[in-house]
């Protein structure tokens, strides 16, 4: 009786073992281009890809949705608006002015109008304009560094949700694979060709692959809504999406950060604060310089004249006078200014340190990631294939137990698990170091000339 059914036995394993090495993502096809092997192209190779968001798009949504974005660009506005402020010219004042005034028969008195207006001197409102300047300048920076963190940031979402769906069909395939191996097995074992500890632990394999179906499906549903806030549309509905993965970044520690270091708008930024700092100084500086206060007006005088028993009538008045600079020079703001122009430049410093701190862990943990991926790609998992491949053809030829079997595709599977998330993680390494460490998109922005 077994020798009858055998052949059809070993014809399911070897057709599972078949599925494995086309199917199985990262697959076979992939190890032979690997080594210089061509592979013939299939229907599905040249059959036209399905749409989905590709991540220009979604960054272009991003721009256009992330609030963060407009609250810079508001900043920037109210940066011009007080620059404007600081250099309007002081307003006159009008006022009435009465002297000696008297009632009864006589009347008497003199009663008028004035205009008073300070004539600002020494170049202030020059050098106000220019602190102001300074300061809108670091808004404008300010945005453009928003401007990178939402890119950024949309980028690291995009391709943690990437992983999550490249996760999702993995998942999907070795559930099937572990399905069919569930069916073969309660077939061996029917006719004798499989123990009964060997179908009970591939029926256990099976639901540990229907419960990483469900882990993964859900991973997948939190990095959407992650990405969807992170483009400004919570609501986006769950589409595939358009990427490779596998299209690993460029290699160029060094160079970022280099660029981290001399073009990071953290760096721009503390920069232009001493630039800030460096006008207020000199605003400081002259405000000692008086204000030259004109008044005048015209007044009609009822008092009457002696000789011709007349109201004197009209008269105008006129008064100049500026304010002595004898005891406040303005020292104490002077001091002031100096102290942030010295904290100002030792900001530049401590800015770069930071950056340095901070792209030390990522540059190491880039590093080590590029490596697990590659070694990941190049072999261990061809390795594990091979295994995994070779122990399938020994149980159907009754060489190696079913256990082995099962061991053999557990690591594979996990392998590529593994390598999903290496790329998830690497990318979002390499993204951060090109990015000037900037990757949280909806961090509010700044406002300009307070401490980041």
């Amino acid at each position: 009786m077994k020798s009858q059914h055998l052949p059809a036995a070993f014809s399911m394993v070897a057709a599972i073992v078949f599925t494995v090495l086309v199917t199985s993502p990262f697959g076979w096809a992939q190890s032979l281009s690997t080594q210089g092997v061509s592979t013939p192209a299939t229907p599905q190779d040249t059959a036209a890809p399905s749409p989905g968001l590709t991540l220009a798009e979604l960054e272009q949504i991003a721009l256009h949705s992330n609030p963060t974005l407009a609250q810079a660009k508001a900043e920037i506005q109210a940066a011009a608006a007080r620059k404007l402020q600081s250099g309007l010219y002081p307003n006159p004042t009008v006022g009435y002015q009465g002297e000696q005034i008297r009632g009864g028969i006589q009347g008497g008195g003199e009663q008028g109008f004035f205009v008073s207006q300070d004539i600002v001197l020494g170049g202030k409102l020059g050098l106000n304009r220019n602190v102001y300047e300074q300061q809108k300048k670091q808004a404008e920076a300010e945005a453009e560094e928003q401007r990178l963190r939402i890119i950024n940031g949309v980028r690291v979402s995009y391709y943690q949700a990437l992983a999550a769906q490249k996760m999702v069909d993995l998942r999907h395939k070795l559930a099937k694979l572990a399905e069919d191996a569930v069916e073969t097995s309660r077939q061996l074992g029917n006719v004798g060709q499989a123990d009964q500890p060997d179908v009970l632990e591939a029926e256990v394999e099976g639901e540990q692959a229907e419960l990483a179906v469900v882990a993964a499906e859900q991973n997948q549903i939190r990095r959407w809504r992650e990405l969807a806030a992170t483009v400004g549309k919570p609501e986006m509905p769950l589409a595939p999406l358009v990427g490779n993965l596998e299209d690993m970044p460029e290699d160029n520690p060094d160079q970022w950060m280099q660029a981290i270091l001399k073009e990071s708008p953290a760096v721009k930024i503390a920069q232009l604060g001493v630039l800030k700092a460096e006008a207020s100084l000199a605003r400081a500086k002259r405000d000692p310089v008086p204000n030259l206060q004109l008044r005048g007006g015209l007044e009609k005088n009822l008092e009457l004249e002696a000789i011709t028993n007349r109201a004197i009538g009209l008269q105008g008045f006129a008064e100049v006078g500026v304010q002595i600079p004898l005891f406040n020079r303005n020292q104490g703001s002077v001091g002031v200014a100096r102290s942030d122009l010295e904290r100002a430049q030792q900001e530049v410093q401590r800015v770069q340190l930071v950056l340095r701190e901070r792209a030390a862990a990522l540059l190491q943990n880039y590093a080590t990631l590029r490596t697990t991926v590659e070694r990941y790609r190049d072999r261990m998992i061809p390795r594990a294939r091979k295994a995994y491949e070779l122990y399938s053809r020994n149980y159907s030829g009754m060489a190696a137990a079913y256990p082995q079997v099962l061991i053999a595709q557990r690591t594979l599977f996990q392998l590529q698990a593994d390598y999903i998330t290496a790329l998830e993680n690497l990318w979002a390494s390499s993204i951060a170091l090109k990015g000037f460490l900037l990757t949280d998109g909806l961090e509010a922005p700044t406002r300009a000339g307070e401490m980041d």
